[in-house]
């Protein structure tokens, strides 16, 4: 590791209305860089386990792990006593953040990765900070508090959470599992499985293709807002909001939508023969029939609507 200074900041910076802004350090008095490079065959893959800082990474087309960071903490002994331990072999990089022997004032790291595109996140694990990536054709396993995590231009699985914070996914092509607590969930997916789970936040997704495997959509006091362009089979469950499905009007499903005390409606044509139509619920084939809605709430309402 080579260290670039050590730097006392005398200025405070206020910055308003960025959630994303990394707090973990804007008290911190003391400050080191370093940066870290080290080679990795392709396919092979990285682990990061931070403490309080964000973490950004993309992928590019060389076969080395790149790293610019920033360690901080309060005291200059506590900033020294911080190291970044780094094992490597052919086929993996692994990086941890070691916190000083006192943990109870603040210190942490924040890092910048430019990693092979085609190398798996098998571990990327932070605190108290954001997570970005950006621009990779492998998994990603992502995890973080009281942060946000935003992925976008990824091709491969990408299995993301955090608490206190949103998930943001744009232009994934692949299976996707995503949770959160006390924040909203925000998806963009060509292809694949796909997950959401949150609580106090709303699910928005749009899903491009068709899969095989079932979306399942879950919040607590969060609406759900579903856009499909192709049909697929649905589970969704929230409470105290609602649940909006958009389909092209060319589709064909089984429904079976039930709300408490609010209302289901359709844009669609729904034949109920032997089903149930009620103003609390509907059960019925949209044309020809197709994958299953299976939409429940309470006191919220149920809409199906055409694109």
């Amino acid at each position: 590791m080579r260290a670039r200074g050590v730097c006392l900041i005398a200025s405070m910076v206020l910055l308003a209305g960025c959630e994303d802004f990394d707090l973990g350090g804007l008290n911190d008095r003391y400050r080191e860089d370093f940066h870290l490079s080290y080679p990795l065959a392709e396919g092979g893959s990285i682990e990061l386990e931070n403490l309080n800082g964000s973490v950004e990474i993309s992928g590019w087309d060389k076969n080395t792990v790149d790293v610019d960071g920033t360690k901080y903490a309060n005291t200059e002994t506590r900033l020294h006593e911080m190291k970044i331990d780094v094992q490597v072999t052919a086929g993996s990089v692994m990086i941890r953040t070691v916190p000083p022997i006192d943990r109870r004032g603040n210190a942490g790291a924040r890092y910048v990765l430019h990693v092979p595109r085609h190398a798996e996140l098998s571990n990327i694990v932070t605190s108290n900070a954001p997570i970005r990536v950006t621009d990779m054709d492998g998994a990603a396993h992502l995890r973080t508090s009281n942060g946000s995590v935003r992925v976008s231009d990824i091709r491969g699985m990408v299995d993301a959470r955090t608490s206190n914070g949103p998930v943001e996914l744009a232009g994934v092509t692949g299976d996707a599992t995503l949770h959160t607590s006390n924040g909203s969930i925000h998806a963009d997916v060509k292809k694949g499985r796909f997950e959401a789970t949150t609580s106090n936040g709303s699910i928005t997704a749009r899903l491009i293709e068709t899969d095989p495997s079932p979306v399942r959509l879950e919040s607590s006091n969060g609406h759900i807002d579903l856009t499909m362009e192709a049909p697929r089979e649905v589970h969704a469950r929230t409470s105290n909001s609602s649940i909006t499905v958009h389909m092209p009007s060319s589709a064909g499903a089984m429904v079976r939508a039930h709300t408490t005390n609010s209302s289901v409606s359709s844009d669609f044509d729904v034949s109920v023969h032997g089903g149930l139509l009620s103003r609390h619920q509907l059960e019925g084939t949209i044309g020809a029939g197709g994958p299953l809605l299976d939409l429940n709430t309470s006191n919220g309402a149920i809409t199906l609507t055409r694109l």
